[in-house]
């Protein structure tokens, strides 16, 4: 009886523990982040300590401050190498001729026209033009403007906002090491400390493994996206694999929309120079390319990475990132596998009797 209390009480605190993350997700995400970073940022850190100019040693909280800049200094390079090739990709897309576009395109838009019209999508004597024109009368208003001003507001605040306590998180893990392990030690029971610093442990050799897993996929990515466009001769390659590699982090639907987007760019070029004839055949090479990509990935490099690294098998982690899509949208469905793998951590850990915790924790 003792024992179905106790699991009856862990139960429920597991499940008020997640409330409470469910709750407060955005504080949580930017202590995540900071972890990562500092994680990252920990050889920056010890290779700092060690400069010694004569007598004169860095002090560990300066060591930290400049390992912080350091990786901000090769953020901002990485964003400066992209900035060019988007403003560039603007230019093309302002000197689009709309006029001979829209010329172009009559005959087609004619037979899509007429097929809505059989269909009785467009009500009789309406163009397409009219009811584009309506929706959009529809949606535009003065209201619309507002919530939109407010919206903007409210995300440049909130951006700001998390972008300065992620930094300032991440400051002090990078100074202090253990600092978010200690905090973690202090919701557990002393009883339990030696359970818990096994989980961080643990937590920290899979996810670490994950996360350079994640970052090898990424490289591959974009060096196989990159290498295949520039082969064909596709323009702006670098940046369609950049954007393409990117995307990919979100699962399943990443590649779909990589690939939404590698058109997007791919088109505009032809587009500005009144070659409509190749718009076709361009994206059909984009998609092609993306495929093959893709299906590379998913016979590779997927399996390695969601399955033997955080030791899940594929079906579960499937699921899991279907579920934490449904709950909380694309960040639920990049943050699933380490969430998941923290989580099954824990349960062998705390309740390694139930049957379905060890089913779900065998390979691990």
């Amino acid at each position: 009886m003792n024992r179905t209390l106790k699991t009856i009480v862990s139960i429920a605190a597991a499940i008020v523990f997640l409330l409470f993350v469910w709750y407060f997700s955005n504080i949580v995400f930017y202590i995540l982040i900071a972890a990562v970073i500092s994680v990252i940022g920990r050889p920056m850190v010890e290779f700092f300590d060690k400069l010694r100019i004569r007598k004169f040693q860095l002090p560990h909280a300066v060591s930290s401050l400049l390992a912080l800049i350091l990786m901000l200094v090769i953020f901002s390079a990485l964003i400066g190498l992209f900035v060019p090739l988007i403003a560039q990709q603007a230019r093309v897309i302002s000197a689009i001729d709309t006029g001979k576009l829209a010329a172009a395109f009559s005959q087609p838009l004619a037979f899509i026209e007429g097929w809505m019209h059989q269909l009785s999508i467009l009500q009789a004597g309406q163009s397409i033009e009219d009811a584009l024109l309506q929706q959009i009368q529809s949606v535009v208003s003065v209201a619309t403007f507002a919530n939109v001003f407010n919206n903007l507001v409210s995300f440049t605040g909130s951006f700001f906002m998390g972008v300065f306590s992620v930094l300032f998180i991440s400051f002090f893990f990078l100074k202090d090491e253990r600092l978010l392990i200690d905090s973690f030690l202090l919701l557990i029971p002393e009883k339990h400390n030696q359970a818990a610093i096994h989980i961080l442990q643990q937590s920290k050799h899979l996810l670490t493994r994950y996360f350079l897993g994640l970052c090898m996929e990424l490289g591959a990515m974009v060096t196989l996206l990159t290498l295949g466009l520039t082969i064909f001769g596709i323009e702006n390659a670098l940046l369609i694999g950049f954007l393409g590699g990117l995307m990919n982090v979100i699962p399943y639907l990443g590649p779909l929309i990589g690939a939404v987007i590698g058109v997007l760019i791919g088109i505009t070029g032809s587009l500005a120079s009144g070659v409509y004839s190749s718009i076709l055949p361009l994206a059909l090479t984009i998609l092609g390319m993306f495929a093959g990509a893709n299906l590379v990935d998913n016979i590779l490099l997927q399996p390695v990475i969601y399955s033997n690294s955080v030791k899940a098998h594929p079906i579960e982690i499937f699921l899991v990132i279907i579920i934490a899509g449904s709950l909380f949208g694309i960040t639920g469905m990049i943050l699933a596998v380490p969430a998941y793998t923290v989580l099954r951590i824990i349960m062998r850990e705390f309740f390694s009797e139930m049957r379905i915790v060890r089913k779900l924790t065998e390979r691990m």
